[in-house]
């Protein structure tokens, strides 16, 4: 297919991922984003699909539906998102990659961006998803290795609207085919290991049009003062099970702030918010919250930060907009 247009619907059995009744299994698979196959390679293709019931509503698990409706109504804001997606590297048997097999490695400290066999573990699973990535026109921008070892992070953005999600989810799964052919997992799991280790998130960079202009340190504020008010919701949406998984990872240490609180700051890395030093240097830019955790659904990450900061909802109920 040259086209998304060239790309047929098409179905699966619902029954066997406990999405329907096997008396009524089909479910529809429309696509909505293509990208090269770079295990296959060209011509052949990689595509995202929404998922939809029988009666062509959404899958309760297709939170891309709710997403494109509302970054349609915020399109004339032009938002744009760069989610740093970290993971941990897991052996079979689930003991992190390149630990010792019976005990630890010496304590966080070198490793963050290191290098050196003694410092990181994996690397060549990490480029090798970094170029399969490149290759298949993912907007991947960077990677670096994390605190904990055999922690890693890559960077996607920047994306505008929906983009963000469809690319971010679509370097997942390349990240875990390629970990396939090494023989190792990766895993999204907010705290991997209990201790004085380091979690995973996955900061969300945002702006919009008017936030980047001169002056616009002020929509940054003003933005930052509605998330202030909504705090319990973005927690909610930050990660699947509802705030469950993050409550492991957002302590108020390693780099993270309390999950019951609402905090912001520039270049404070222990904050919700954090407004990076060069846009407070600049008057204009972006902000990044912190909260996400490595584990979420970047479709509800950024639908909830348009819903507060542009459509201007309060509380923690959201509203349901007509189709457009």
């Amino acid at each position: 297919p040259s086209c998304l247009a060239d790309v047929p619907e098409w179905n699966f059995d619902g029954s066997s991922t406990a999405q329907a009744e096997g008396s009524n299994s089909d479910m529809f698979l429309v696509p909505v984003c293509m990208f090269r196959d770079p295990f296959c390679l060209d011509p052949n293709k990689l595509v995202l699909c929404e998922v939809l019931k029988y009666n062509r509503k959404p899958a309760e698990t297709n939170l891309r539906h709710t997403c494109k409706k509302v970054m349609d109504l915020v399109k004339d804001s032009h938002p744009w998102f760069g989610m740093e997606q970290e993971y941990t590297l897991l052996g079979i048997n689930g003991h992190p990659y390149g630990w010792p097999e019976n005990g630890f490695p010496g304590p966080q400290g070198p490793y963050y961006c290191g290098v050196g066999a003694d410092k990181v573990y994996g690397r060549d699973i990490v480029e090798s998803h970094y170029k399969a990535c490149l290759y298949a026109g993912v907007k991947i921008c960077g990677t670096n290795a994390e605190v904990m070892p055999s922690q890693w992070e890559f960077q996607v953005g920047p994306c505008e609207g929906i983009e963000m999600g469809d690319h971010l989810w679509m370097a997942r799964f390349i990240l875990h085919r390629v970990c396939e052919d090494f023989g190792v997992v990766a895993t999204l799991d907010p705290k991997p290991m209990t201790g004085n280790w380091n979690g995973a998130g996955c900061h969300t960079n945002y702006s919009t049009e008017e936030m980047r202009r001169e002056g616009g340190l002020k929509h940054i504020e003003a933005a930052i003062e509605k998330l202030s008010k909504r705090h319990d919701y973005h927690i909610c949406v930050y990660d699947p099970r509802g705030g469950r998984d993050n409550s492991r990872r957002l302590t108020g240490h390693h780099e993270t702030s309390n999950i019951f609180e609402f905090s912001a700051g520039v270049a404070n890395r222990g904050a919700s918010i954090r407004i990076p030093r060069q846009v407070g240097q600049d008057g204009c830019g972006y902000f990044e919250d912190r909260r996400p955790a490595a584990n979420c659904d970047p479709y509800a990450v950024t639908e909830a930060i348009m819903r507060t900061t542009v459509l201007n909802e309060t509380g923690v109920e959201t509203k349901d907009y007509a189709d457009h």
